[in-house]
Formats: structure tokens, C-alpha cells, sequence
């Protein structure tokens, strides 16, 4: 039996119209992993920001290390022992990765013996970092080690991670893993979030389930089917997606030498991108975050113009039209960044229906904006994508993270576009959402339109997917199809493979 590290007991915090967290009770033990697992809204982020002293809570107490806890802010948390990294990364691309480092510190000490013990720890841990590299440099998987050291030179005693392993490829996940075996071994208490459910059962020795804010059970996950769990978090059981028939039709998308220089100081350019879409076909795009999935979502929707022909809807050329023309003609986009991009944060959610739905739903007539229908083509999203918020007056930023994504998927979707691009469609949602936005793709394909899905899920591309191809530093690998391919293919398409024959072996 381990000694008991955290004690939360009766944990409540309300929000105008809404109980985040209600008597929520549990314990983790020095050195367990414990999963805290629940659908989008259950309460998740709210419990973990009293924990690391974001939010203070309304009623109940924490002990840690068996004594009262109830910190006032994170740096407190933090000298206390309990570190956090975030799901959005906190760094600065213009800094090196001793700079960002040091920002988080109370007391740094200088350059040089930081790099060295930023050395020291990341070796010891297995994950090689140079302390002198600047961070917009640097991968995904890599910028993950510098919150990851940043929180282990603070010799926490409890580590809680969110959604650690969606920016990884699969065998940064399994380095990951090592790592957080290796810190398990010496007594740290890792709080572990993530919505792959099949991760929580490699990793984790117990889960506690949240729903509608309440604690509504525990689990052994190695014990528990991801099926299982995932209805407990639900309160009720649902399908997995099922595949439609289908038959394919033309070429309805056609990428052809498409080059682009990216906007951004630390972006990846396009190099000589090649594919094309059929009609009722789901192209499937991997890759590590940062490998320019955001600059080929935005060469597509236009937000980004290159060569006419670069780009050829149904035959006709398109590189040198803007969002507008381009949603006009069928079609659409769903960008990866929910908010400020994909939403409005202040906009209400009726107000974010009109912004990309003006033109196809008719909203607009002679420059007039017509609110009531875009109202009820908000209403009309909210209940078929299941959108839990008050209603559409409510705004962007108060739905969850979850929520909105919901939104913005089934804004596109009831758009009937001919051709769908999405970037992470399912990225931070949960298991039964997840399966209702993949069923929504696969419908929308076997309708006859032509989707191209951009994920670093990689078990969501080769479940809903007809072909997979990988981005690795702005190029594309060999398009290949989906049925078949292994995890050390996908592995090594998403590493660099191009133009390479990757063995077959265990197809």
C-alpha cells in the first residue's frame, strides 16, 4: 500500500448557472497514476486549477503530504510541491529554452548553471533538451520537454498533466511514458488527463470518473474496457462510428505543386504539396504539430492565395480566390485554434453561425443580415452536435473547450460543403462527442462530399480515413491507404519518410 499523497474531499465550485464541481471527493497515493477522465464539461479543469490554485473553491478541502492545502495561487502550489502542464503550451518562440525556463522561476539562478541543470535533469530523465536552442525551433514533442523539465526542476511531488500526449507521434509517446514511469519509481504522483482512453490503460493504476461535476465512480484501468469507461462517463452507452457504404466519385480537390512561404517567424512553409480528393472520400493528413498543418489549412481555405492552379475545385482553379469566393463554391474549412479563429471569444454563438454561414444559409438578403434565421441555424447546430450551453445568445468563450468544438464541426457540416477541410476535429473532446463528430465526417462523405481530415489522432485518421499520408516539415509523404498500415509505418511517414518505400512487414 502507498501513503496517500492528495486528499480532495468535497470538493464545490459553482459558476452562475452552472455546479463545475460538486462534492467531488478521492485520493492519490505517492507515486500512482491516477486518470481523471470525464466527457467535456464534467469538471475536469475546474477541480486541477483549485488543485495547482488557479480557482479557489466554494467548499471542501484538500490535504497534501498530509497537511491542510488550500493554495492561494500557483506559485504557492508550486513551492508546495505540485506542479502542472498545461494542454496549450506557455513559451515564448523568440526565447531560448533556458529564458523560458527561467521566467518560471522565483528565484533563477544564472544562465549557465541553469543550462546545466537543465542538462543534467534532462538527461537523467531521457529527455535530451539544448538549453541554448531557441523554442520556435523547436517541435511540438520538444517544446512538450521544456514545460516538462521546466516543472521538474521544481522537484515537484505531484505532476498533473493535460492531454501530454496529443502533439506527440507514437514513439515520443512511448519515450513519455519511460519518463513518467521513471518518476512514479521514485515516488512522484503523476494526475493524468487525457481523452485516449487506451493510453489511460497502459499508464494509469486508477481513474476517477467526474460527470455533470459529480465524482460518479472509480476504476482499475487496466481492469476496464475503454468502452467501459468511456460510458461511465457518459452515464449511458453509444455507438462507434459506422462506416456508410460508399461509392467514390470525381476528383472533386486537386493540390498540384503547391508552395508556400509561411506568414509566421517560426512556421513551416509548404514545399511542393501533391494530392487529390474524390468525391466521398476522407483523406487522412498525420503529423507532429508544427510540421505545417496551420499553413496548408490556410492555403486551402484561402486565407493564404497562391497560384490559381495550384489548387482546382472540381477542375476549375481556385489558388488566387479568398475565403469567400472559395466557401461560395463549396468549399470549407475548420481550423485547428477554436478560439480566435474558428470563433469569435466575445462573439454569441448565433453571431459566430453568421460569420461563416452568411452566404450558404442564406442569412444575408441585399447586405441585410437576417438574425432570426441565423439564430435558428445556431439552435439547429447546438442540438444536432449536442452543444452543452444555455443557448446561442451565449458566447464563444463560456462554452468548454469541448463544446465549442462541437460548434464549430457541426457549423461546417449542416453548411453541406462539397469539399470539408478540418484541422483536429476532435482534438480535447471527449469519447462519445468524438464518435458523434466522426459519424458526422463519415456521413457527410458517404453524401458525396470530399473530406480531408488533419489530425495528430492518429487512431482517429485510421478509423474514419480512405488514405493516409503524413506532413513532416512541410512536405508530404507517399499517400498510402489507410487499411493496413502499422504504428511503425505511421511512425516513420511522420518522422521524414518522404518519397521512401516503407516495409511492409507488418501490414
Amino acid at each position: 500500500m502507498t501513503e496517500t499523497l492528495l486528499t480532495i474531499s468535497g470538493l464545490t465550485k459553482a459558476y452562475p448557472g452552472v455546479v463545475a464541481n460538486d462534492n467531488v471527493s478521492f485520493e492519490i497515493g505517492e507515486g500512482e497514476v491516477h486518470a481523471l477522465l470525464g466527457e467535456n464539461g464534467a469538471g475536469k479543469s475546474t477541480l486541477v486549477k483549485m488543485i495547482y490554485g488557479l480557482v479557489k473553491p466554494d467548499s471542501g478541502s484538500m490535504t497534501f503530504q498530509g497537511k491542510p492545502f488550500a493554495p492561494p495561487e500557483p506559485r504557492i502550489a508550486r513551492a508546495l510541491g505540485v506542479a502542472m502542464v498545461f494542454q496549450h503550451f506557455s513559451l515564448f518562440d523568440a526565447l531560448n529554452v533556458a529564458e523560458n525556463i527561467s521566467l518560471g522561476m522565483e528565484d533563477p539562478p544564472s544562465q549557465r548553471d541553469l543550462a546545466a541543470r537543465i542538462r543534467e535533469v534532462s538527461e537523467t530523465y531521457g529527455l535530451p533538451l539544448d538549453p541554448f536552442r531557441t523554442v520556435g525551433d523547436l517541435s511540438a514533442g520538444e517544446r512538450q520537454r521544456v514545460e516538462i523539465i521546466r516543472c521538474l526542476l521544481q522537484d515537484p511531488r505531484l505532476l498533473i498533466m493535460d492531454e501530454p500526449t496529443s502533439v506527440l507521434t507514437p514513439q515520443e509517446v512511448e519515450i513519455l511514458f519511460q519518463t513518467l514511469r521513471k518518476l512514479t519509481a521514485e515516488g512522484v504522483a503523476i494526475l493524468y488527463i487525457s481523452h485516449k482512453l487506451e493510453e489511460i490503460r497502459t499508464l494509469c493504476d486508477h481513474a476517477t470518473i467526474l460527470r455533470l461535476g459529480k465524482n460518479v465512480g472509480t476504476c482499475i484501468p487496466r481492469e476496464t474496457s475503454a468502452r467501459d469507461m468511456a460510458e461511465q462517463m457518459v452515464g449511458s452507452a453509444f455507438e462507434a462510428p459506422a462506416r456508410p457504404d460508399r461509392n467514390l466519385g470525381a476528383v472533386a480537390l486537386d493540390v498540384s505543386g503547391l508552395s508556400v512561404t509561411s506568414p509566421g517567424t517560426f512556421g513551416t512553409s509548404l514545399r511542393n504539396i501533391h494530392f487529390t480528393v474524390q468525391q466521398g472520400e476522407i483523406l487522412g493528413i498525420g503529423g507532429v504539430a508544427g510540421n505545417g498543418q496551420d499553413e496548408l489549412l490556410a492555403a486551402l481555405s484561402g486565407e493564404l492565395t497562391t497560384d490559381a492552379n495550384a489548387i482546382k475545385l472540381h477542375g476549375s482553379p481556385v489558388g488566387s480566390f479568398g475565403p469567400t469566393a472559395r466557401r461560395d463554391l463549396g468549399l470549407l474549412t475548420a481550423p485547428e485554434e477554436r478560439l480566435g479563429h474558428a470563433a469569435a471569444p466575445d462573439m454569441s454563438l448565433t453571431e459566430n453561425a453568421m460569420l461563416t454561414a452568411a452566404s450558404r444559409e442564406k442569412l444575408m438578403n441585399k447586405g441585410m443580415l437576417n438574425w432570426a434565421k441565423a439564430r435558428i441555424f445556431a439552435n439547429r447546430i447546438i442540438e444536432e452536435f449536442d452543444v452543452r450551453t444555455p443557448g446561442p445568445e451565449n458566447a464563444a468563450r463560456a462554452l468548454s473547450g469541448g463544446n465549442l468544438q462541437k460548434f464549430v464541426i457541426g457549423r461546417e457540416v449542416l453548411q453541406r460543403p462539397e469539399v470539408l477541410v478540418v484541422n483536429q476535429p476532435t482534438w480535447g473532446v471527449d469519447a462519445a462527442a468524438a464518435a458523434s463528430i466522426r459519424q458526422a465526417l463519415l456521413d457527410l462523405a458517404a453524401g458525396g462530399a470530399a473530406i480531408i481530415c488533419i489530425s495528430q489522432d492518429l487512431d482517429e485518421l485510421m478509423e474514419i480515413s480512405d488514405r493516409f499520408c503524413a506532413l513532416n516539415e512541410g512536405r508530404l509523404s507517399d499517400i498510402r491507404p489507410a487499411l493496413g498500415l502499422s504504428v511503425d509505418e505511421i511512425g516513420l511517414m511522420m518522422g521524414g519518410a518522404h518519397g521512401m518505400e516503407v516495409s511492409h512487414a507488418d501490414a
